[in-house]
């Protein structure tokens, strides 16, 4: 069963996200779907949310720290209130927009391990890396693992070409295809593809050899959208 997962980054409210999470949860009870599927709200929008168990509500982002001063953040005494156990961690947003260095991101993947949280770890590179080659591409990706026990058992990996995130240019099947079959001959875990997946080409991309499913930006943020991605995938 593929692994579908929804980032909304800085998108719906509470009142929507509440609303989009009840319709995913009774389509997926009501068609007996099994695949797993993940939606990251925004922060303001986490509740306790009365779901299947194969849909699971996680954080997008969150300081590695139980409670403090840290102005703007949040720690696991926000997530713990609505059992969250799920982050992203090293989305290419929280690197290339926001700063997080390898550093950061690695003392965040180590606080959250520590914690047993499921950790979708997110990797990728910049169009001038990809321009430069696949070896090169390669040697990027693989300096995102340092600091990172790719061993832990409750870690999903996402591929996400940064020039193809939310520009409507989506890497070819033979980009993804050599880029996941490289990752999963080192690393033996999940994983996703994310960059432009939308509802016309997610079947395609999800039947690449070595792409387990899909992180979903843009085109998930609309339920029936939503609700489709996971319908074109269900069966495979």
């Amino acid at each position: 069963m593929p692994i579908i997962a929804s980032n909304f980054k800085t998108n719906h409210t509470r009142k929507s996200t509440n609303d989009f999470i009840s319709s995913i949860n009774e389509y997926l009870k009501s068609n007996d779907i099994k695949s797993e599927v993940y939606v990251f709200p925004t922060a303001t929008s986490l509740n306790d949310f009365d779901t299947v168990k194969n849909l699971t509500v996680g954080t997008q982002n969150a300081y590695y720290t139980e409670k403090g001063s840290f102005t703007g953040e949040i720690g696991t005494q926000q997530l713990d209130e609505f059992g969250i156990k799920t982050i992203l961690i090293g989305h290419s947003e929280r690197r290339h927009i926001l700063g997080e260095s390898q550093e950061e991101i690695a003392k965040k993947y180590e606080f959250y391990k520590a914690l047993g949280y499921t950790i979708i770890y997110c990797i990728g590179e910049p169009l001038e890396v990809k321009e430069s080659g696949l070896e090169n591409t390669l040697e990027y990706i693989y300096e995102q693992f340092v600091g990172i026990d790719t061993n832990y058992e409750n870690l999903i990996l996402a591929y996400e070409p940064v020039w193809a995130i939310g520009t409507g240019v989506t890497a070819t099947n033979d980009d993804i295809k050599n880029v996941h079959t490289a990752i999963k001959e080192k690393i033996d875990k999940p994983l996703l593809y994310g960059g432009s997946v939308k509802v016309n080409n997610v079947r395609e991309i999800c039947e690449i050899p070595n792409v387990d499913g899909a992180l979903i930006g843009t085109a998930s943020w609309i339920k029936e959208d939503f609700i489709q991605i996971i319908d074109n995938t269900k069966d495979l």
